[in-house]
C-alpha cells in the first residue's frame, strides 16, 4: 500500500469515526417518571438523573406513559384519582406532551369515561390504550387524534398490556378478574380470556414470545403463560408477592419487583429458580429494561425514587429522584 493511499484510508476512517462520535453526542434521551402524588411527570437526564422539566397534567392522575416512535411526543392516559377497581373518579382522556416545549399540547376525548390505563404504540403505528371501564382496548390514530376501534376484553379492569415481539398479539392483565386476555391485534378481536387466580396484576412477556408472566395477588407466586396452548403451564414462587415484572432481551431472566419488602427478585428462566435478591428503595412498582444497555430503570412509589440496576452485577448503581409516587416509566431516545 502506498503512502498516499494510507493517508487516504486513514483519513477515511477518522472521518467516520468522528461522524459516529458526533452522532453519540447528538442523539437525546429523557427518562420519563410518572407520579401519582403530585399530577406530573418527571422528565430526567438518564445518564447524569437531573431533572430536566417537572410537567403537571391537566387531568388527574397518569399511571403510564408511551413515548411516540420518533421520540417526539408522549401520550399520558388520565386515570383519575383513586386506585384499580376503587371508587373515584373516570377519566376519559390522553393527553399529549411535546418535549420540545415540555408542555401539553392536545387532549383526546375517547368519547366515554373508561379510565385508560396503559398506553403504547402497535407495529401498525396505531397507540394502543387499555379502557377499564369499557372492558377494552382503543386504538388511536396518532395523526388524527381519534378513536378509530375498540377491541373487547372479555373482561373488566384490563389494566396492563404486553404486546409480542412480533406485533401480531397483546395480553391485557384483567385485575380483580385474575385473568388475562389474549388479543389477535390484526383482526382486532378477543381470542381468549384465560382464567389465572382471584386477583393478579402486570404483565410480561419472553424475548421469545413463548411465555407471558404475571402476578397472583393471592399467593407468593408468577403464573407462566404458555402462549400456544394459551393456558397456564407453571408457576414459579416467589418470597413475597410479586407485582411488576419484565424479562431481558437475551431471554435468560425475568424480573419481578415485591413491593411488600423493598425488593427485586431474579429469576432464571431455564430452571424457573431465583438466583438474585436486590434492595431497593420503599414499594418498587415497574421495571424498564434497556435493550442496549444492560441496566434496568424501576420506579419506587413510596420513595419518589428510580433506581438504577446494573443487569451484570446485580447491583444500584444510582439513585434518581422523580416525584412523589413515582409509577410508569418511559424511555425517549431521539437524535
Amino acid at each position: 500500500m502506498t503512502t498516499m493511499l494510507r493517508t487516504m484510508v486513514l483519513i477515511t476512517i477518522l472521518t467516520m469515526a468522528n461522524i459516529e462520535a458526533g452522532s453519540a453526542q447528538s442523539r437525546t434521551e429523557v427518562l420519563l417518571v410518572a407520579n401519582q402524588g403530585d399530577h406530573t411527570i418527571s422528565l430526567l437526564d438518564p445518564a447524569s438523573g437531573n431533572l430536566l422539566k417537572n410537567v403537571r397534567t391537566n387531568g388527574d392522575h397518569a399511571h403510564e406513559i408511551a413515548v411516540s416512535p420518533d421520540a417526539h411526543l408522549a401520550y399520558l392516559p388520565i386515570y383519575g384519582d383513586s386506585g384499580v377497581g376503587r371508587p373515584g373518579t373516570d377519566g376519559r382522556t390522553i393527553e399529549v406532551l411535546d418535549f420540545a416545549t415540555h408542555t401539553i399540547t392536545h387532549t383526546i376525548d375517547l368519547g366515554r369515561p373508561t379510565r385508560p390505563h396503559w398506553a403504547g404504540f402497535g407495529a401498525d403505528g396505531m397507540l394502543y390504550v387499555s379502557a377499564e371501564l369499557a372492558e377494552a382496548m382503543d386504538v388511536i390514530d396518532p395523526k388524527t387524534l381519534k378513536v378509530v376501534a375498540s377491541i373487547p376484553t372479555g373482561a373488566p379492569q384490563s389494566h396492563m398490556v404486553v404486546f409480542s415481539h412480533d406485533g401480531a398479539r397483546a395480553y391485557t392483565s384483567n385485575v380483580n378478574k385474575g385473568s388475562v386476555s389474549v388479543l389477535d391485534l390484526a383482526a382486532r378481536k378477543l381470542i381468549k380470556v384465560i382464567p389465572v387466580s382471584e386477583t393478579a396484576q402486570r404483565i410480561s412477556i419472553s424475548a421469545d414470545d413463548q411465555f407471558v408472566f404475571t402476578a397472583d395477588q393471592t399467593q407468593p407466586r408468577m403464573a407462566v403463560i404458555d402462549t400456544h396452548q394459551l393456558k397456564v403451564s407453571r408457576w414459579i414462587d416467589l418470597p413475597s408477592v410479586g407485582f411488576g415484572s419484565t424479562a431481558t432481551p437475551d431471554g435468560k431472566w425475568l424480573l419481578v419487583t415485591l413491593p411488600q419488602t423493598d425488593q427485586i427478585v431474579v429469576i432464571d428462566l431455564a430452571s424457573s429458580k431465583l438466583v438474585q435478591t436486590v434492595a431497593v428503595p420503599s414499594h418498587p412498582q415497574e421495571i424498564l429494561v434497556r435493550r442496549d444497555k444492560p441496566i434496568a430503570y424501576v420506579s419506587c412509589n413510596q420513595s419518589g425514587k428510580v433506581v438504577v440496576l446494573n443487569l451484570q452485577t446485580w447491583k444500584i448503581e444510582r439513585a434518581f429522584t422523580a416525584g412523589p409516587g413515582a409509577d410508569g416509566l418511559a424511555l425517549a431516545i431521539g437524535r
